[in-house]
């Protein structure tokens, strides 16, 4: 990795300007009743930090694990746990979750961080060896695929949770391993298709995704809708 901080600003500002890009558009969602950003930027940040719990982890699945159909699978599952447990480190034994809604803003928040840093990371290698055309195109597909894929797979954990916000202890845990479940899944199907098809299903890949970010917004209008009920 590079130690010129002209190629690491330029890789943090790409990495970094998409997921916020994303994170506006997802708090819109929540407008009318905003979380505090202090604990969105904890989100945000704690996301981040999650890359570098995640990676050394993934290296250790990558030599243990043979089948590259199962190391896509551990990949996902670490990833999707991980960002998972940094919105539990941040909104532990607090009152911030007041509304069904509040549940998806907070797992959202910190997967565009934990996409944020990622992106950071694949944007370093191109721009390093003088690939400004490749790091710019990297850029764009991750902004519109890696980036919305983190933020709309944590979304469907948010969004389990904020279905099972009036319902009792099992019910809460059930909706989450459903959420978990889809979004493992989802990642997994999303990952499989790039690396193993080099691309070729890429148009197929991105209409899926977009395809689930619509069902993201419309469980999310049910939440809001579900907040102001009660």
């Amino acid at each position: 990795m590079t130690n010129d901080p002209k190629i690491l600003g330029i890789a943090l500002i790409g990495g970094v300007l998409p997921a916020l890009i994303w994170l506006w558009f997802w708090l819109r969602e929540d407008a009318e009743k905003p979380e505090p950003k202090g604990m969105l930027m904890l989100c945000f940040l704690l996301g981040m930090v999650a890359v570098i719990f995640v990676l050394p982890i993934e290296k250790f699945l990558q030599v243990h694990i043979s089948s590259q159909e199962y190391q896509i699978l551990s990949w996902a599952s670490v990833e999707e746990i991980i960002k998972y447990l940094a919105v539990l480190i941040v909104l532990f034994n607090t009152s911030y979750i007041k509304n069904p809604i509040d549940y998806p803003i907070y797992t959202i928040t910190a997967a565009l961080g934990f996409a944020a840093l990622e992106n950071t990371f694949f944007l370093i290698k191109p721009l390093s060896l003088d690939h400004s055309t490749v790091g710019l195109l990297t850029s764009q597909l991750r902004f519109l695929g890696s980036t919305l894929l983190h933020s709309v797979s944590s979304g469907l954990i948010g969004i389990s949770l904020g279905l099972s916000f009036y319902l009792g202890r099992f019910f809460k845990k059930l909706y989450l391993i459903i959420g978990m479940i889809a979004a493992i899944a989802l990642h997994t199907a999303f990952n499989f298709f790039i690396i193993d098809n080099n691309g070729n299903n890429f148009l197929s890949v991105f209409a899926l995704l977009w395809v689930v970010t619509i069902i993201n917004m419309l469980l999310i209008e049910k939440l809001r809708r579900m907040s102001g009920e009660y």
